[in-house]
C-alpha cells in the first residue's frame, strides 16, 4: 500500500510531495554532514517524487567525491532532500521535513557513512 506524503523546508518555500509505502525503512548516517545536521534518509525513486515548488529557492553543495548533491534552501538554509551518491536514481528525503499528520511506520537502521564504500555493498538491492 503506498501513500502520499509531503513535506518542505522549514520556510515553506521549498514543498514537495512522494509516493511511498506506509512501512518505510530510514537510514541514519554517520557521514560528516548528516552526523551534523541529523538527516534520516527516506529513499524515493525519482518517479514517485515530485518538488511542487521552490526550485528557483535551492541552493546547490558538493563535497568529496562530487557524487552527492545536496540542496539547501536559500531562505532557511534547510536541507529537506538531496541527491545521494548511495542511490543515484532516487532522492533521499528527510524523514523530518516531512507534514504534520503522515501515517508513515518507520524503522531506523544505521548506514556507516564514514566507511562509505563498505557501507555501500552491504545495502541490498530492494532499495
Amino acid at each position: 500500500m503506498h501513500v502520499t506524503v509531503n513535506g518542505g523546508c522549514h520556510c515553506g518555500a521549498v514543498r514537495f510531495e512522494a509516493d511511498v509505502a506506509h512501512n518505510v525503512r530510514l537510514l541514519a548516517c554517520n557521514c560528516s554532514m548528516c552526523a551534523k545536521t541529523g538527516f534520516q534518509h527516506l529513499i524515493v525513486p525519482h518517479s514517485d517524487f515530485r518538488l511542487l515548488q521552490g526550485g528557483d529557492n535551492l541552493s546547490h553543495y558538493r563535497f568529496g567525491t562530487g557524487a552527492a548533491e545536496h540542496l539547501f534552501c536559500r531562505t532557511c538554509g534547510i536541507r529537506s532532500f538531496y541527491q545521494p551518491r548511495s542511490h543515484p536514481e532516487s532522492w533521499s528525503i528527510d524523514f523530518r521535513c516531512l507534514g504534520d499528520g503522515h501515517i508513515l511506520s518507520a524503522t531506523v537502521e544505521n548506514f556507516d557513512g564514514k566507511n562509505w564504500e563498505s557501507a555501500r555493498a552491504s545495502l541490498t538491492d530492494d532499495e
